[in-house]
């Protein structure tokens, strides 16, 4: 067995075809099949199910797999602390955040980051938390910014603040000049949320239950996309309140406060329990919560 063949077997569960499995580890396809063949007969076992559109793993193949995770990224921390030294600090750290949020947070923090950690850049994954949960447990990522709940087992979850919701309507709605909006009132309306998957959808949905029930709901690949069809006057849209800051308001679109009790969301930082770079957490803590955006002013008080 060698790391090698480790990253190979890892590249055909990724991508469930040889081919492409071949391009990401930059081999030609008939090399990585024979490793990938020689390690299933030193092993006795077949790893996959070759089928005529895509490669599945057998059960245990997936244990194998799984294991050969660990061992790479076991292999990669040697490299690392040879690399590091004793600082904690340097070399890139994998960053997961959902959808809803990187665009938003991501241009407030990094300057903090660049400032404590000019030595940790961050290689950030932009994905559905179902999908960053999967890479949070297979070490794919170091660590990840979601909305609560998020029970994983062997994950710590540590608070970061509480955002609140706003209504986003077009500038020629008769909405638009309304100080507040009670969540009922969504359902009278065509309201435009993100694809089924998002938790932000959820989170809507849950806030506004009466949308679930008579509400018209059409749906958006992007908050950005939703954002200018709300521009174009297609209907109204829900925002967390991070992606309605002056930076990113357009002059067609009103912005309305909902009435108490406010809808809201609670976001979060997780990682693997035993994670060894724990001051690079603490750095991504102390960067997101020194932040002073007005809109996220409860992350002192959940600090």
């Amino acid at each position: 067995m060698t790391l090698s063949e480790f990253k190979f077997i890892v590249a055909v569960a990724r991508e469930r075809n040889f081919r492409r499995a071949a391009e990401k580890c930059f081999v030609s396809q008939p090399a990585l099949s024979l490793a990938v063949k020689k390690l299933e007969e030193e092993l006795g076992v077949t790893l996959f199910e070759r089928g005529h559109k895509d490669v599945t793993m057998t059960p245990i193949g997936e244990q194998i797999v799984a294991q050969a995770m660990r061992a790479l990224e076991e292999a990669d921390r040697v490299k690392e602390i040879a690399r590091m030294g004793n600082n904690q600090l340097a070399g890139p750290f994998k960053l997961g955040v959902i959808y809803s949020t990187g665009p938003y947070l991501l241009p407030e923090i990094i300057p903090a980051l660049r400032k404590l950690a000019p030595e940790m850049p961050l290689e950030v994954e932009e994905n559905l938390t179902a999908n960053l949960e999967t890479q949070l447990r297979n070490r794919v990522i170091d660590a990840a910014i979601i909305a609560l709940p998020f029970d994983v087992p062997g994950v710590h979850c540590e608070p970061l603040y509480d955002e609140s919701f706003v209504v986003a309507v077009p500038d020629i709605h008769p909405w638009a000049e309304r100080k507040l909006i009670h969540a009922e009132e969504l359902a009278s309306e065509k309201v435009l949320l993100l694809n089924s998957g998002h938790c932000f959808s959820t989170q809507v949905v849950l806030a506004c239950p009466e949308l679930s029930k008579s509400g018209e709901v059409l749906q958006g690949n992007s908050l950005e996309t939703i954002r200018n069809m709300v521009a174009s006057n297609l209907g109204i849209t829900v925002l967390p309140c991070s992606a309605a800051v002056e930076r990113y308001q357009n002059p067609l679109i009103r912005m309305i406060p909902f009435a108490e009790p406010v809808p809201l969301r609670r976001m979060a930082l997780a990682w693997r329990k035993g994670y060894a770079r724990e001051q690079a957490i603490e750095c991504l803590l102390q960067a997101i919560r020194a932040l002073k955006s007005p809109c996220l002013q409860s992350i002192i008080a959940a600090a």
